[in-house]
């Protein structure tokens, strides 16, 4: 289901310059059919309650479900873009890190759904998210 070319360091050098690297974000796995990432809690990371901020937490799932998509891909005409993402806060977290893995739902030709948990370091589900992906034409 991945594209067998795409590999840890390719993604991981997508992130700079972006805020994925602003927010600490590392891919730290790439399977046939999951993609995951950890992200720190932290100063970056944090609301002012000192929880993880619930945007750090799309932001995560939204690079794991955006990056999962386009490591599908093998048309280099084609790409992917977000179209829809919901996020559902479970539990909080104030320090370490947090780590989110995506897996398919639905890999169509036009869109693709991606389901998106992200956990603590206890492996505690933090935030449930699912991200609709639409694969389109490069021009």
């Amino acid at each position: 289901m991945m594209n067998p070319t795409v590999t840890l360091e390719m993604l991981n050098a997508m992130c700079r310059n972006t805020m994925m690297e602003h927010l600490g974000i590392e891919v730290t796995r790439l399977g046939d059919s999951f993609i995951e990432a950890k992200m720190p809690v932290d100063h970056r990371t944090h609301q002012p309650y000192g929880l993880l901020h619930g945007g750090a937490s799309v932001v995560l799932a939204e690079t794991l479900g955006s990056m999962a998509s386009h490591c599908t891909l093998t048309d280099p005409n084609k790409y992917c873009v977000g179209l829809e993402i919901n996020a559902n806060h479970i539990k909080s977290v104030r320090s370490g890190f947090v780590l989110g893995i995506a897996k398919p739902v639905h890999l169509g030709n036009r869109t693709q759904v991606w389901e998106i948990r992200i956990t603590n370091e206890a492996q505690e589900l933090v935030c449930i998210s699912r991200i609709t992906m639409a694969i389109i034409d490069k021009r």
